[in-house]
């Protein structure tokens, strides 16, 4: 009997998983959220953000990235679901709107409330990219999307997603070692510390694009439930990358994988091609 093969492609990827690659390219390479709050309000981003806000969001990012994630995780089960991203977009219109009526003041307390939402949102994702919730990998993972939120176009790296994951791998691998067994629970432990200390410094630098964006006056309330949607449909985008990556690094050759991907990228001008 004939049985009809997938068509490959170097390395080795089939026709369905090449389409995902470069569905991944594309979600984790395309678009700053500056990008997305300049078409959004019709104005780009003022650089510098101002010291309050960079220095209030900074702060707010690293507790809220501290506090959220065990709450993101326990509120979700191990059966795939389908898709929810629309209901946690609705709940964090909610949280913007009233962050955006009440200003920098309600940062502390909207952005662990907003990055909960987005916590649950990206391991649906992860979920139904084949992930276990239950393990801890699983759980920093989620939380390493909140890392991919800078973007080349800010000059913060070159290289991209790959750069970012490159930059993070030796903190995420002690903070998967030392959690092992015990759960996300201890936030004081010295690993995750630093794990959180790192993520956030990055996180943050979108939260202060977000906080200034809300709090321009002409915008206010009524945009602050619209930039709260485009902040969380940001990371689910960068989310549905991420996890379509480490499957795809689950079934071939991550190196391959990878150095696939950065092929693709530089093929469609995400990256700069390498002069030799």
């Amino acid at each position: 009997m004939r049985v009809n093969l997938p068509v490959l492609y170097e390395p080795g990827l089939s026709a369905s998983d090449m389409e995902a690659l470069r569905a991944a390219v594309a979600a984790l390479e395309r678009q700053s959220f500056a990008g997305r709050i300049a078409r959004l309000t019709g104005r780009q981003m003022g650089i510098p953000i101002p010291a309050e806000v960079h220095r209030v969001a900074m702060d707010a990012a690293q507790k809220a990235l501290t506090t959220s994630l065990k709450v993101a995780l326990a509120s979700l089960s191990d059966a795939p679901r389908g898709d929810t991203t629309r209901f946690h977009k609705r709940l964090a219109a909610v949280a913007g709107g009233v962050g955006g009526a009440v200003g920098l003041a309600s940062l502390p307390f909207e952005l662990p409330v907003s990055t909960t939402i987005m916590l649950r949102s990206i391991a649906d994702i992860a979920r139904n990219e084949g992930e276990n919730l239950r393990a801890p990998e699983t759980g920093l993972a989620c939380l390493e999307v909140f890392a991919l939120g800078g973007h080349p176009d800010d000059n913060v790296l070159e290289g991209g997603y790959l750069a970012v994951r490159g930059l993070l791998a030796k903190s995420v691998s002690d903070a998967t070692r030392y959690v092992g067994g015990r759960g996300m629970a201890l936030e004081s432990a010295p690993a995750l510390v630093r794990l959180i200390t790192q993520l956030s410094s990055r996180f943050g630098l979108v939260v202060s694009q977000k906080t200034a964006a809300q709090a321009v006056p002409v915008l206010g309330a009524l945009s602050g439930a619209a930039i709260n949607l485009a902040f969380t449909e940001h990371f689910q985008t960068l989310a549905r990358g991420h996890f379509a990556m480490r499957r795809l690094e689950r079934v071939y050759d991550p190196v391959k994988v990878r150095a696939l991907y950065a092929q693709v990228a530089r093929e469609e001008g995400y990256w700069e091609e390498v002069s030799v």
